[in-house]
């Protein structure tokens, strides 16, 4: 996939994939778990193929948040 591929999602729609509050999904960004992209309104975005990466197990890939 590339990274024009690469949707972006919501903490609801991360935390509905792994069945967690989204509360939890902005938790893990914190904590570094997953890499978050912040829109000019300051809402935090995922990519789905880090968010793939986790479900499946993997480390997570990308940079700093």
């Amino acid at each position: 996939m590339s990274a024009a591929d690469d949707r972006l999602l919501t903490p609801g729609e991360v935390a509905a994939t792994f069945r967690v509050d989204p509360r939890t999904v902005t938790r893990w960004a914190t904590a570094g778990k997953l890499t978050s992209i912040r829109t000019p309104g300051g809402h935090r975005r995922f990519r789905s193929s880090e968010v793939a990466a986790l479900l499946r197990g993997d480390s997570p890939q990308g940079g700093g948040r």
